[in-house]
């Protein structure tokens, strides 16, 4: 089994949000590749999972990721909870492991 590291998981998320940044409205708003809503939904949903991530991390209360009116900012929320993820210290091997897996998965369904 190889080993994740931090970076593996700043890397997931660094081409992610290469690939969709220039995206136009109309384009986040299409479904999935696995029919789970729109992609704008499947990467807040990410964005939230790495924000819960992170508060278990730190032993704080979840909260609930404010979904913006414009989805052109999410790939901006991603680079904020991956970097305050990698901050608070969510850089055990099992928790790095299951967020990049997570980035990736939702890379895969963004297609």
């Amino acid at each position: 089994m190889t080993s994740v590291e931090p970076t593996d998981l700043q890397r997931a998320a660094d081409l992610l949000v290469g690939r969709v940044a220039h995206w136009t409205p109309a384009r986040w708003t299409k479904p999935t590749s696995d029919a789970a809503g729109s992609r704008a939904e499947r990467l807040h949903d990410l964005v939230q999972r790495i924000a819960d991530a992170t508060a278990d991390v730190e032993g704080s209360p979840r909260r609930a990721v404010p979904r913006l009116d414009n989805d052109l900012a999410l790939p901006d929320q991603l680079r904020v909870v991956v970097a305050d993820a990698l901050a608070a210290g969510a850089d055990r091997s099992d928790v790095v492991a299951d967020l990049t897996s997570a980035v990736r998965a939702t890379a895969i369904a963004l297609d």
